[in-house]
């Protein structure tokens, strides 16, 4: 415990949802620097115990405290973006301007930029930069890398590790919590739970208290069986490793390591894929992809990529975005026709799709009705009968829930249906893109044993670092510069054999930053081949396409009129000043190009889907 007086906490804290009690006798404390998480399910409480901290939310007992002075910033999970341009917004809680633009430029976002149309990673990153700007005394953060790619997530891991501030963290995402927290408060069954160590401690507590609340609920009343199951299902036997799961997932990776050189000689000696049989779901051969830029030029995804993936390989697709992600995917999946080389396709592919927004949810519908929109009380379940009860359960929903409207689900528990329908869809290939956002830990322990369980074939889009090591025999890796490599495992063992591969070993993050300020959104992918009417972009979309195609010509123009002046031998001795200035316009529209063909393409990308269709 630490002797520090708090700069803001809560002692004996309460307060319900209707007849549910969300927390009862919660203590917690911040003192000054401290980095601490808070984790617990879906539904917990877990926001609006943030909200209270804030000052937002009124408890129905207890007390919070708050010295005198001190500062609060609070990130949620759906942030609301206001003003004309991007620093009007990070200014407008009282932030200086320069600072304001340096935590927008740390964020990889233009101050200028509209608005309007953000992406939501931009939002997420807007957000982020406007509370780091303000340079508070306490910055509290919900589920804050949701939409991040990799490269923005360990920007903002090395923000919070320079912040002199405190900081309480919602978060899934258990390498971001490992390398940024100190202290661990559990939210469990109404209780908040306390320890003084960092996440990686978290677990093994964690099962320790779990297991003595069991053994305390057996013995002061049998009717506690039920909670009992739950508690054990939830936490002990979910967290505890499967040591078999663990040897067959490296056996795996062994396997492709093997195959993925095998596949380098044999590629290039063109060995018939015909030898692999039944086993193929994927072989690509030297496949390149570019996308010609407005203005002459072009833009290189990919180039000369080879891979084959087999029937159980569980395959990680990773790169910042904007990097060709989807790009990639459509080539494999043959939706996309590649620049040179080819891609072969097995036989009687059928294919799920999660996409990374969502298909919407009617919310006076009931989970019963998502689940078996059919009616009756049997859903098949990649090809097996199951009871919707029994299925449910597995996606940790009670029998109190299947008659609720999905109205009353919160954010992850909606998610944690979504998957569930998904995972129902009879498929041998599951695309997941970025399955893990909004989700808790529990479900995504759960999730991770029902995909290790898949005896289908995976590919998975995501920036959750710890989820890819426990689950893929490969990783892809696109550098958004045209280099695409495979390596046998998880992110780790990609970032020990490749540590130079995503970012220039002369380039800074904050450079490597501003030429990502524009993302591209998710884009749906089709699980047929056959063409679907086509969809327009929005307005805006459209509009902004045509002023970026207009752009992106001057700014080319531009940059060799500043650099045939900086070809002036004599400038630098003749005017200092000048060349000072030259210099820094040079620079400011090089990363305006760079920023505006990364958008042009996302849109171009983007214009390209909307005609596709998804399985779901």
């Amino acid at each position: 415990m630490s002797a520090r007086p708090p700069v803001l906490a809560l002692k004996d804290v309460r307060l319900a949802d209707g007849p549910r009690m969300l927390f009862d006798g919660a203590d917690l404390a911040l003192e000054p620097r401290a980095k601490a998480c808070l984790v617990g399910a879906n539904g917990a409480g877990k926001s609006t115990l943030l909200r209270i901290l804030a000052g937002l939310t009124l408890s129905d007992g207890g007390e919070r405290f708050m010295a005198p002075g001190v500062r609060i910033a609070l990130v949620t999970q759906e942030p609301h973006i206001t003003g004309a341009t991007l620093i009007d917004y990070a200014s407008g809680g009282g932030a200086e301007q320069h600072r304001a633009a340096a935590a927008l430029e740390a964020f990889g976002l233009a101050a200028d930029k509209a608005t309007t149309g953000l992406s939501g990673g931009e939002t997420r990153r807007a957000a982020l930069a406007r509370a780091f700007a303000e340079e508070p005394d306490v910055l509290l953060l919900d589920e804050p890398t949701n939409h991040l790619d990799i490269f923005a997530i360990e920007t903002l891991e090395e923000m919070l590790q320079q912040s002199r501030g405190s900081a309480l963290i919602i978060s899934h995402d258990r390498a971001f919590l490992e390398r940024t927290t100190q202290r661990c408060f559990w939210l469990e069954n109404r209780k908040l739970y306390r320890l003084d160590k960092g996440f990686a401690a978290f677990d093994a507590w964690a099962e320790g208290i779990a297991a003595q609340a069991t053994e305390d609920a057996r013995r002061l009343d049998k009717s506690l069986e039920r909670e009992q199951r739950w508690m054990e299902r939830g936490v002990t036997a979910r967290r505890a490793r499967n040591e078999g799961r663990r040897r067959k997932l490296l056996a795996l990776r062994a396997e492709k390591a093997d195959r993925l050189r095998d596949t380098k000689g044999s590629l290039s000696l063109g060995v018939d894929a015909g030898a692999i049989g039944g086993q193929r779901v994927v072989e690509a051969k030297g496949l390149s992809k570019s996308w010609p830029l407005p203005g002459g030029g072009e833009r290189v995804l990919l180039k000369e990529f080879s891979t084959r993936i087999l029937r159980g390989d569980r395959v990680a697709v990773v790169g910042p975005n904007g990097a060709g992600k989807t790009t990639l995917l459509k080539l494999l999946l043959g939706e996309l026709a590649p620049d040179a080389g080819t891609v072969t396709l097995g036989a009687s592919l059928q294919i799920a799709y999660l996409d990374q927004a969502r298909a919407a949810l009617k919310g006076e519908d009931t989970l019963w009705d998502v689940l078996a929109p059919a009616g009756g009380d049997q859903i098949m379940v990649r090809g097996r009968p199951r009871h919707v009860a029994a299925y449910a359960k597995d996606f940790l929903f009670r029998d109190s829930q299947l008659r609720q409207p999905v109205a009353s689900l919160s954010g992850g528990e909606r998610n944690r249906l979504l998957l569930a329908r998904a995972l129902a869809t009879p498929a041998n290939l599951l695309v997941l893109d970025e399955p893990t956002n909004d989700l808790d830990m529990d479900t995504l322990d759960l999730l991770e044993e029902l995909l290790a369980d898949y005896d289908g074939t995976l590919i998975l889009v995501s920036h959750d670092r710890d989820f890819i090591d426990r689950l893929a025999t490969s990783t892809i890796a696109l550098n958004g510069r045209g280099g695409v490599v495979e390596t046998p495992g998880g992110w780790s063992d990609f970032r020990r054999q490749n540590p130079d591969f995503l970012t220039h070993p002369q380039t800074t993050r904050a450079q490597y930053a501003r030429a990502q300020s524009a993302q591209a959104k998710a884009e749906p992918i089709k699980a047929a081949p056959a063409p679907a009417k086509a969809a327009k972009l929005s307005y805006k979309d459209a509009h902004r396409l045509g002023e970026l195609e207009a752009l992106i010509p001057r700014l080319g123009e531009t940059i060799k009129s500043l650099e045939a002046r900086l070809a002036d031998p004599a400038l630098f001795t003749r005017d200092r000043a000048a060349f000072d200035k030259v210099m820094a316009e040079l620079d400011r529209a090089r990363r305006t190009l760079a920023a505006g063909e990364e958008e042009w393409l996302a849109l171009e990308e983007k214009k390209e889907a909307l005609g596709a269709s998804i399985v779901q």
